[in-house]
């Protein structure tokens, strides 16, 4: 993790000091200022760089010019891929059948970052500008609680007068913060090297069908190239580490795969989903590579795990999704389901062969060291190895209870048609 820090030249000692964490935008820059004035605190800035695209120069300028004594631009990309990324790739973590997470796990890691600043300045508070309405005030504030109980944290939208855009221009424009766009922003947007998300808007009503102007990584589906692309994805132990032969660092491999996943217009994702606060939200996702790893990641463990582990495994997912989801990374069980992991992929070592084409991800061919199938005794021309005659004590033993479950139908069937045989002779 690379720290990089510029000082105001006015620090004020001897006033406490509170870790923000800041991207810039209009909401953080006027918490900056509302944090000083409302408070007293000397403010210092903090902005993960979790693979965004920023102007991280002028970021530093504008904090300073907006207040803060400090402010510290932190490079942790390569901890994101290898610790909170691959680690929920590995898992199969997904939420609700479709979202692959690209919010959920940089939130933790961003809250280790702040946690370890504040301990380093001697803070005593962490401040964010997650809404009420909103998940990332739970993963960011329970992420602090299970790091450093002892910070106070502050979510000034929960607690100050500002209610809306207008009103926090409004107090940019009357304490001199320096300030761009003024107009109503038509998305609200997140982004990271895994993914970038988009809501509002439009966005607001289910009904309302997105247009392709709402992407800012990917081809519509309808524009990419007409001619698809067969890329080869290696793995060792789950981890992703080839495309087509050529070894790829943890980042670089992931924004290769962005680049060729959004070239060709896969990982486009438009869904209702269920926040932890109790409402639905509607949100488009792009997430390219990610789609590309998770699609092959899954055709490897068909050809490398036992029918026991992937079904047992599929729960794991789902669970492992929904402790992401709800802010719930650094707990006990996740910890544990990180231990069933990791034994689950030792044999899960290999290549896929995935098909790119307007929009659409799919395994074409795996192939294994460790691979469970074997053709001689799947094939369908003749073999030495399978004898079908096994397959009927199989069967017998396999559909007893459906065998005894027949059998006491039939006799309530005999009696019943007893009984009515009964009656129609007694009417006589």
């Amino acid at each position: 993790m690379k720290m990089k820090t510029d000082n105001h030249k006015n620090t004020i000692n001897n006033r406490e000091k509170v870790v923000l964490a800041y991207s810039g935008g209009l909401d953080t820059s006027v918490i900056l200022k509302w944090l000083e004035n409302t408070y007293g605190y000397e403010v210092i800035a903090v902005c993960v760089n979790v693979g965004q695209e920023e102007d991280f120069a002028g970021l530093k300028k504008k904090a300073l010019e907006s207040g803060a004594s400090k402010v510290y631009v932190v490079n942790v990309q390569e901890e994101f891929v290898k610790d909170y990324i691959f680690p929920t790739l590995k898992a199969g973590g997904i939420y609700e059948n479709d979202y692959l997470l690209g919010t959920c796990f940089a939130r933790p890691l961003i809250s280790k970052v702040l946690v370890e600043i504040a301990e380093q300045e001697g803070a005593v508070a962490i401040a964010h500008g997650a809404t009420g309405k909103g998940n990332d005030q739970v993963r960011f504030e329970g992420s602090v609680k299970a790091l450093n109980p002892t910070l106070k944290l502050i979510a000034p939208w929960r607690i100050w007068d500002l209610k809306s855009r207008e009103d926090c221009i409004e107090y940019a424009l009357k304490h001199k913060i320096p300030i761009e766009a003024t107009k109503e922003k038509i998305y609200s947007r997140d982004e990271n090297l895994w993914h970038i998300s988009h809501e509002g808007g439009e966005l607001e009503d289910p009904w309302s069908e997105h247009t392709e102007g709402v992407y800012l990584w990917c081809n519509a589906p309808e524009k990419a190239p007409d001619n698809g692309e067969t890329i080869e994805i290696t793995f060792e132990k789950g981890i992703p580490i080839k495309i087509d032969s050529k070894n790829y660092e943890p980042v670089e491999l992931i924004k290769t795969l962005n680049q060729l996943g959004a070239k060709h217009g896969v990982g486009i994702l438009d869904i209702v989903e269920n926040r932890l606060v109790g409402m639905k939200s509607r949100g488009v996702y792009e997430t390219p590579g990610g789609t590309i790893l998770y699609e092959a990641h899954k055709a490897l463990e068909k050809l490398t795990l036992d029918k026991q582990m992937i079904s047992f495994k599929s729960d794991i997912a789902k669970k492992y999704g929904e402790l992401l989801y709800d802010g719930l990374w650094f707990t006990p069980l996740k910890d544990s389901l990180d231990g069933f992991v990791d034994i689950s992929q030792e044999a899960v070592s290999g290549t896929v062969k995935v098909k790119l084409y307007k929009g659409s991800c799919s395994a074409r061919g795996s192939r294994s060291e460790n691979s469970l199938y074997r053709e001689d005794f799947a094939t369908f021309g003749a073999d030495e190895v399978y004898n079908q005659k096994d397959a009927e004590g199989f069967i017998n033993l396999h559909a007893l209870p459906l065998t005894i479950q027949g059998m006491k139908n039939m006799e309530k069937k005999g009696l019943q048609e007893a009984k009515e045989k009964q009656s129609s002779f007694a009417a006589l």
